[in-house]
């Protein structure tokens, strides 16, 4: 399991997770555990539910941040269609882990958030999706899922409400793609994991053509803490417009790697110094990614910056799936950047053309430049190519490997002209890609323009 550290912040999602037996009914019981969904199921009606929560300006944890009641106000009030709640477990993004935290060690906290939720939108069907990889997370959640059935808070009468809800655990086969919910609910369906063109959104038609609302792990457990704790509490931490506690997966270069529950907004700098020990063997930060490979790169000098969506923003990169990847000064900035385009390139699923071909392509450009084979003008490609890519296709796995390239490629640029001349084994021209008459050190011809590209960024 990853490691969990706390030292300045009271934990909440994750603060019996070191505990024995803390995935086991009694033990959740005996914390106060599904107190607060009887209490929603018998005193709210499900549309006071569904304003609590926009009242509490909760945004979804799984990647793109958009407020929870929202998505929950969408679902139509009357339909005669079923209405379905699905619960994205498929944790994939390189460098993001907590949700397995949740799973494995607190799976009824889970359930808990899951039962209210649907009351919310009126489902009486949950499905939990979760990734194939996860095999122990998924033993446990199956065996709550079992104990809550048996306990009768799950089934034909939940907690002795009159609500009916039942629970279905579903595996993935370990598609990276099933991590965005249209491509989930293909999946669900027993089809190919293919996202689908929205609209229509999946509120409205989503899993086997009825409205469904897709929520992910951690976000369904703070609405637990919600109900338990209040509006205003979970208001109270962090930013206005996104706060609450938030789970941060650090790894790379630190000393201390794991899982880290914080306020929102917390200092980037300060989550890897005060909680994950600083930069590993005493060296200098480089770089960090903060909201899992899909994130554009931070330089060093960018991380004194808040963990939120509007301060990551305005550092043009997001918060994502809060997977903070850290890298000391001496990471190989094009390796690191060819792992992660291999990646994407063989896990599109095909369906679109800027993503199927562009991904390959900034792979196998990038990995020629890797292995001393690139040419000066495969930089501009790289960034022209990543440009053409976003927001022409169905999903933003296309996006999702042209971020981290073109902000690699900027902001290192250095780093693969240094592969390209060495590669060449003669130094050469930086705009031009033609060979210079002075061999060796790096000429004046072109210590002028790197000076000029270091000034520019």
């Amino acid at each position: 399991m990853a490691e969990i550290k706390q030292e300045k912040f009271e934990k909440v999602l994750t603060k019996y997770v070191d505990e024995d037996g803390s995935a086991t009914l009694e033990f959740y019981r005996g914390h106060g555990g599904y107190e607060a969904a009887e209490r929603v199921l018998k005193e709210m009606k499900p549309g006071e539910v569904i304003e609590a929560v926009k009242e509490s300006t909760l945004r979804g944890r799984g990647g793109a941040g958009f407020p929870c009641g929202v998505k929950w106000s969408f679902v139509p009030k009357e339909t005669d269609k079923p209405k379905y709640l699905v619960v994205n477990a498929d944790e994939s993004e390189p460098g993001t882990f907590k949700d397995r935290v949740l799973m494995e060690r607190d799976p009824h906290q889970l359930i808990e958030g899951s039962i209210i939720s649907a009351y919310a939108i009126e489902s009486h069907v949950c499905y939990i999706y979760i990734r194939g990889e996860y095999y122990d997370a998924f033993l446990t959640m199956q065996k709550a899922i079992d104990e809550a059935y048996e306990a009768g808070i799950l089934g034909e009468n939940v907690l002795g409400t009159g609500f009916r809800l039942d629970m279905t655990m579903h595996r993935g086969a370990g598609a990276y793609i099933c991590g965005e919910e249209t491509g989930l609910l293909s999946s669900l369906e027993g089809k190919r994991g293919l996202p689908k063109i929205k609209p229509p959104f999946p509120a409205v038609e989503g899993l086997f053509g009825c409205p469904t609302v897709v929520n992910n792990v951690e976000t369904l457990s703070c609405v637990t803490h919600i109900f338990d704790r209040g509006v205003d509490w979970f208001k109270s931490i962090g930013p206005p417009e996104g706060p609450g506690p938030k789970l941060l997966c650090v790894s790379g270069h630190v000393e201390r790697p794991g899982t880290y529950e914080v306020p929102m907004g917390i200092n980037l700098l300060d989550l890897v110094n005060d909680y994950a020990g600083g930069v590993w063997k005493k060296r200098k930060l480089k770089a960090i990614i903060p909201g899992g490979t899909s994130a554009k790169i931070l330089t060093a000098e960018e991380c004194d910056v808040g963990m939120d969506y509007e301060s990551l923003a305005a550092k043009d990169t997001m918060l994502g799936s809060g997977g903070v990847i850290v890298m000391d000064e001496k990471t190989n900035m094009v390796n690191a950047l060819y792992n992660i385009l291999r990646f994407y390139a063989h896990e599109s699923c095909g369906q679109c053309t800027p993503c199927r071909e562009g991904t390959g392509w900034l792979a196998k450009i990038c990995g020629r430049i890797l292995h001393g084979t690139g040419r000066m003008e495969d930089l501009d490609l790289m960034i022209d190519l990543a440009q053409k890519m976003c927001g022409r296709t169905i999903c933003v796995l296309a996006d999702a490997a042209a971020f981290p390239c073109e902000s690699i490629v900027r902001k290192f640029r250095l780093e693969f002209y240094a592969k390209i001349n060495a590669g060449a084994g003669h130094e050469r021209d930086i705009h031009t890609g033609g060979p210079l008459v002075q061999p060796g050190a790096l000429s004046a011809h072109n210590q002028e323009r790197l000076d000029e590209l270091r000034g520019g960024h």
